[in-house]
């Protein structure tokens, strides 16, 4: 080797160390710069995006950040040869307690407040013996979880299991065949439930007379345990409801002539007494009801009032109130001594209450159609509905729409229809008031 060729390997040496000092530098400049990761989405986006209301009120705060709450993860449910075992997944373990109800057969289990965040939960065949099931919160502090039965069963006793392979704490209870003679016999309600409820009395009747501001009640129906329907989006009326109450509420408030009440103010269930009963208390001038509606035919639509009635005004009138008037059977509520599809009787005392809830459904209906579709047959309807059953509030029930029709589905997820509506409802109330001395409208009418 030459001095030339030895030059030209120390120059390549020295430019490869050179080369490699430059691309260490370049790797750990490169390293310093941050590099976006993608997010990975959290598991309640596809439900969220499903159900925008929901989402909604989260954001507004309803939701709430609760601390130390156990979290309900997963839902099992085994079916085979005529017994079922149903295993709850929770992040905490909890005291539970089970029990047995007839008129419909069905399992309640009780439990502290829980957060539901349950993912893709088994569902029931509906063939074996369970017929169907539910989940949500009961009242402040209380969760329940209900399992409707298609045959009698005997309930075990639940388990509290440990974590292991991976689960969290399991909460489980079998149901075994049984004949009816036996569930009827080991069903009822614990003993002080029934305490609680008979210690439970309405507020005494009103004495009229000026008390300053109307005090108004707005009823978001539904809620908790009880979600209502629900539209082809996933919208749960309950939901939808309580995002129209919050906003009609603001609306009224804004006009500084009323004090505003809402029956819930959050996703708890209300039974319909206890919503007759705030009303009653808080001595109110008028009682106002949100709901959304259903039907198989998707292509019925539009907006509705119903008043209360000793006779339904027509079938479909007397069908809704059947399914509204089950609100406390689906949320597990203690009906003893009060049968909520029973007839509704009025005595003469009612009747001026009546009559002013007359006056106010009609008012809503005609200006209802300057912002929403409403029904162009019979708008206004009457039947016995038990959340209107106030002896002395005026009271009215408000079907927003069809959650069931893809129009009226689609207009009521956006906020300028809320607002919309809400103004709407306000102005009739404002209406309402003004005119309190005029003459009352029409019945409404049996077709």
């Amino acid at each position: 080797m030459n001095a030339g060729q030895g030059g030209v390997k120390r120059w390549g040496r020295s430019c490869g160390f050179a080369m490699a000092l430059a691309l260490i530098a370049s790797l750990a400049a490169a390293a310093q710069i941050p590099i976006p990761v993608p997010r990975p989405q959290p598991p309640a986006a596809k439900a969220e995006r499903a159900d925008p209301f929901g989402t909604l009120l989260a954001r507004e705060g309803l939701a709430g950040a609760k601390t130390n709450i156990p979290l309900v993860i997963g839902l099992q449910l085994g079916e085979s040869g005529g017994r079922s075992r149903f295993t709850v997944e929770l992040s905490d373990p909890i005291e539970a307690r089970i029990f047995t109800l007839t008129n419909p057969n069905r399992v309640v289990v009780d439990m502290p407040d829980v957060q539901w965040r349950v993912q893709n939960a088994a569902r029931p065949s509906g063939k074996g013996v369970v017929k169907s099931y539910r989940y949500g919160q009961f009242r402040k502090g209380n969760s329940r979880f209900i399992v409707d039965l298609n045959t009698p069963m005997k309930v075990g006793p639940p388990q509290m299991l440990s974590p292991e392979g991976g689960a969290g704490f399991r909460l489980t209870f079998d149901l075994t065949p049984a004949t009816a003679a036996e569930f009827v016999a080991q069903a009822g309600w614990p003993s002080d439930i029934q305490q609680a409820s008979a210690g439970t009395r309405p507020p005494p009747l009103r004495t009229p007379g000026p008390s300053g501001k109307p005090i108004i009640i707005l009823d978001p129906g539904h809620g908790g345990i009880d979600p209502g329907t629900h539209g082809q989006s996933g919208i749960q009326e309950k939901n939808l409801v309580l995002s129209v109450a919050r906003a009609l509420r603001k609306t009224l408030e804004a006009t500084g002539r009323y004090r505003v009440q809402l029956t819930r103010d959050s996703d708890v269930f209300i039974p319909l007494r206890e919503r007759v009963n705030i009303a009653r208390a808080a001595h109110a001038d008028l009682f106002v009801s949100l709901h959304a509606d259903s039907n198989d035919h998707r292509e019925i639509r539009g907006a509705s009032v119903y008043t209360l009635s000793e006779d339904a005004s027509d079938r479909e009138a007397a069908k809704l109130a059947e399914k509204e008037n089950m609100s406390d059977i689906v949320g597990g509520v203690d009906l003893a001594g009060d049968n909520p599809v029973a007839s509704i009787l009025i005595d003469l005392a009612q009747r001026d209450t009546m009559n002013r809830s007359l006056r106010f459904a009609e008012t809503v209906i005609g200006a209802l159609p300057a912002v929403t579709a409403v029904q162009t047959a019979s708008p206004h309807r009457a039947a016995g509905f038990a959340v209107l059953k106030a002896p002395d509030v005026p009271s009215a029930l408000i079907e927003l729409g069809y959650l069931t029709n893809g129009k009226d589905e689609s207009e009521m997820t956006t906020e300028a229809w809320r607002s919309r509506v809400s103004r709407v409802i306000s102005d009739s109330i404002d209406e309402h008031f003004r005119t309190g001395a005029r003459s009352l409208p029409r019945q409404a009418a049996n077709p």
